[in-house]
């Protein structure tokens, strides 16, 4: 968007936040940024507003708006997952916003029953990209020949992911670099935490360059023989690229607790959610520590069996999450317009 010339009143970036403790910190920023947003509202009378993502803070702001211009047409786009945890969420979403957006196919029902209408557009992740990756293009810059091993390390878009997992993603790299001279690592980092990650992976003893730029992510995915992620889009991107990739999460003490007893799903990967299935391996929690990850790894690093059938189930499941949506953005823009006001019709006069 700020590509595209747009301006944000306000810096988002401390929000991108997950956890009790995390959200705490983050409160007083939530609800200032929600004023700030109902106070535009109120000021310039959109004709209808799209709240994306984030479910606690939109919520806030789907209020706020309410409040200053209850008139606007509220547009979720991507609902909380209810079908994982919270399936309250869905009631309480109905009674604050007018219709919803949604990028899973089996999730929609569930806002349905809830009496919100909802349009199943896709998932933008999932989305044909116009331009290729260049796998060639990523080894040639990090110096790795055809047929060296490369394992690619995401560890999150947040700071608290990327602190709570780069010790056990440093650990698993250690084992795996010290019996496999040959092998190449590379680190992906989200704008939002380039710099966290670069201070993290300096200490490292095996080489790990940085990717941030997009098209050498996206390089760097296709060229991997097997990557360690956080959970999140970033698996999806993985598998889209025919990477077997293995998914790690760490929370906090205290959402760890609350979430095990709230969770109603036994996967955490939208992949293995539509499968139902442990298509790619998950470490939550104390069972993500470095051995256990470079356990994992190590059989998709060393068997390209083992690779080609996770890759093959990941582009399975790739087709479940789809859902038969080809174009995500288009079908979203499309139901954005669906809720706009009609143009009143001119009188005889021309007026």
């Amino acid at each position: 968007m700020a590509q595209r010339g747009i301006v944000s009143p306000v810096d988002i970036s401390p929000l991108s936040v997950l956890g009790v403790v995390d959200a705490l910190a983050a409160y007083p920023l939530v609800r200032r940024s929600a004023r700030t947003v109902g106070e535009f509202a109120g000021r310039e009378r959109p004709d209808a507003a799209v709240l994306i993502d984030s479910w606690g803070f939109n919520l806030r702001v789907a209020r706020a708006i309410r409040e200053r211009a209850p008139r606007v047409r509220l547009i979720k786009y991507v609902g909380p997952q209810v079908w994982a945890t919270r399936p309250g969420r869905a009631r309480t979403l109905a009674r604050a916003v007018d219709h919803l957006l949604t990028i899973h196919s089996f999730d929609a029902p569930l806002f349905e029953q809830a009496g919100l209408p909802t349009s199943f557009v896709g998932n933008p992740a999932l989305a044909t990209r116009t331009t290729p990756s260049d796998p060639d293009r990523i080894r040639r810059r990090i110096g790795a020949a055809p047929d060296d091993p490369l394992l690619v390390i995401a560890p999150g878009s947040r700071q608290g992911e990327v602190e709570r997992l780069m010790g056990p993603f440093e650990k698993a790299a250690r084992i795996l670099a010290a019996s496999r001279p040959r092998l190449k690592i590379v680190v992906l980092a989200a704008n939002s935490v380039a710099s966290l990650v670069s201070t993290r992976t300096a200490a490292w003893r095996s080489v790990a360059p940085v990717i941030v730029g997009e098209e050498e992510r996206r390089d760097a995915m296709a060229a991997a023989t097997a990557a360690l992620a956080c959970s999140g889009t970033v698996t999806t991107e993985f598998a889209l690229e025919g990477a077997p990739v293995v998914v790690a999460y760490r929370l906090d003490p205290p959402t760890a607790a609350i979430a095990k007893l709230l969770l109603r799903t036994r996967y955490i990967t939208l992949m293995n959610v539509a499968a139902r299935s442990e298509i790619a391996p998950e470490f939550v929690q104390n069972a993500c520590t470095g051995p256990r990850l470079a356990a994992a790894l190590a059989s998709l690093l060393d068997d390209p069996h083992v690779r080609d059938r996770q890759s093959t189930a990941q582009a399975v499941a790739l087709e479940l999450m789809r859902g038969g949506a080809d174009d995500p953005a288009g079908a979203a823009a499309d139901a954005v317009l669906a809720q706009l006001p009609r143009p009143q019709a001119r009188d005889s006069i021309g007026v």
